[in-house]
């Protein structure tokens, strides 16, 4: 088995303002990242473009409608303080979809062990009918609705450990029941959801705050005594992970203290969720990040153990 990392130059193609923090140069140290790192048990795939079919389970036609239209032929138009969209921002979306439907067909099908998807723009605040913090679909919630209604999967897990809240997925998953949706984020901070009171509409969703400055002695407290109990009473058929490196100590726009080996810890974490109740399944997608040497790092090492696990079991 392998692992697959789906990606597409279309990801480079979506531009910002100049001194946005959500910019070309994340994808650019990932893939330098990954460059430098041994390829063994690593396939490359690319993403293909995602279909309206697959973002509909999550968004109205009206959502696709606007933010098609929003596109502009050139230069950049603001959605909102924080959303931006290029000519190639729309393109850049649609693979960012087909990349985590296509990531979960091949591994749901045994053609990898799990797979990590490399795009931008990231798609966890993308709310029903709302571009939002950088985010136009909400891709690891039309992943999910993929694998549930194409597959046939009765229970899939999310977690996301993203240093903002995933408001757009708990939006979208608010009221389906085959999933659980976990997030461990700091608070306060943007988007000022992710309480815990929030809970969906099934008491599936758990979200999980964490203090400013928290640090890896915290996070495997806090997952050991909420998340991962969480996961076992749910025993997911599918583990997805939305991977925000943000948290980490270094980054400009919050105040955790994780570093890699705290990446580390928790994505082995989560494989053995995996192992456990899903035969290994894990499908990852890029969220934030935004310190470029602490995203290639992290994404380093969260890579590494998607593929040590690919490799080994």
């Amino acid at each position: 088995m392998t692992t697959a990392l789906i990606t597409h130059p279309d990801g480079l193609q979506h531009i910002t303002p100049p001194g946005h923090p959500e910019r070309v140069d994340r994808l650019m140290a990932i893939y330098a990242a990954i460059d430098g790192m041994d390829q063994t048990g690593l396939r490359r795939v690319e993403a293909p473009m995602g279909t309206d079919e697959a973002i509909l389970r999550c968004h109205p036609q009206s959502h696709i409608d606007a933010v098609t239209e929003a596109a502009p032929a050139e230069g950049t138009v603001a959605l909102d303080a924080d959303t931006h969209m290029s000519p190639g921002s729309l393109r850049a979306a649609y693979r960012g979809v087909g990349a985590m439907t296509t990531a979960v067909d091949i591994v749901i099908k045994g053609d990898v062990q799990n797979a990590f998807a490399a795009m931008r723009p990231p798609g966890h605040h993308a709310e029903k009918t709302t571009p939002m913090g950088f985010c136009l679909f909400g891709n690891i919630a039309i992943a999910a609705k993929h694998a549930l209604d194409v597959h046939g999967l009765e229970r899939v897990a999310i977690v996301d450990f993203d240093v903002h809240h995933g408001n757009g997925t708990q939006d979208l998953l608010w009221d389906e029941e085959r999933t659980l949706f976990i997030s461990s984020h700091q608070m306060p901070l943007y988007p000022g959801s992710g309480a815990p009171s929030e809970r969906g509409a099934h008491e599936n969703i758990l979200n999980v705050p964490l203090d400013p400055h928290t640090g890896g002695v915290e996070l495997r407290l806090a997952y050991e005594r909420m998340v991962f109990p969480a996961l076992d009473e749910f025993k997911p058929q599918l583990v997805l992970i939305s991977a925000g490196f943000d948290a980490h100590r270094n980054d400009p726009l919050a105040n955790l203290n994780w570093d890699e080996a705290d990446f580390t810890w928790v994505t082995e974490q989560l494989c053995d969720v995996a192992d456990t109740y899903a035969q290994g399944r894990v499908v990852s997608t890029l969220e934030g990040g935004y310190d470029l040497d602490g995203l290639a790092a992290s994404t380093r090492a969260h890579l590494q153990v998607l593929i040590q696990r690919g490799t080994h079991g």
